[in-house]
C-alpha cells in the first residue's frame, strides 16, 4: 500500500472516530485503524526483504507494476 494511500485511510479513520459519540463504531474504527497498521508493517517487511534479493528483470518489472517495489 503506497504510504500516502495508507495516510489518507489513516486520517478518514481518525477523523470517523472524532465525530462519533457511538462506543461500538469507535471501537471497530480503532481496531481498523490497528489492522491498518499491520498492513503497513508487513509491507514494509515484503519491501525489505525484496530489496535484498536479487529478481529477474521480468519479475521485477512485474513487481514495480503491482507496486511493490519502487
Amino acid at each position: 500500500m503506497a504510504p500516502d494511500t495508507s495516510e489518507t485511510i489513516r486520517s478518514l479513520l481518525e477523523s470517523a472516530i472524532e465525530r462519533t459519540d457511538d462506543e461500538e463504531v469507535n471501537y471497530k474504527l480503532r481496531t481498523a485503524l490497528q489492522l491498518l497498521d499491520v498492513v503497513r508493517v508487513r509491507n514494509e517487511q515484503l519491501t525489505d526483504t525484496l530489496s535484498t534479493v536479487e529478481l529477474d528483470d521480468d519479475l521485477e518489472a512485474r513487481l514495480e507494476e503491482l507496486g511493490y517495489l519502487e
